[in-house]
């Protein structure tokens, strides 16, 4: 599986500490049927503290493109990925 970064966003949380969060899209191979295809997932990850992933979300490009725009305008942390990506799904 390769990982390719987007970006680190860096916010506050509740009590106003400040927490950074790196966004990247994961790459890997899903068979499907006598193929393989390219499939994409995404992660966020915590520096220092919590992580979530989903590796296998679609094949499409395009719409892991959209997921992951939706995360970084959004904000999306470790808590909330995977609510976020139940109801984009």
């Amino acid at each position: 599986m390769r990982e390719l970064f987007l970006q680190t966003l860096t916010l506050p949380d509740e009590s106003g500490a400040i927490r950074s969060y790196d966004y990247s899209i994961l790459i890997d191979e899903m068979d499907v049927g006598p193929y393989a295809c390219e499939s994409y997932g995404v992660r966020v990850v915590e520096q220092g503290g919590a992580e979530a992933s989903a590796p296998h979300v679609t094949c499409s490009a395009a719409r892991i493109d959209e997921l992951s725009e939706l995360l970084l305008r959004n904000a999306v942390t470790p808590t909330t990925f995977h609510d976020v990506l139940a109801d984009w799904l």
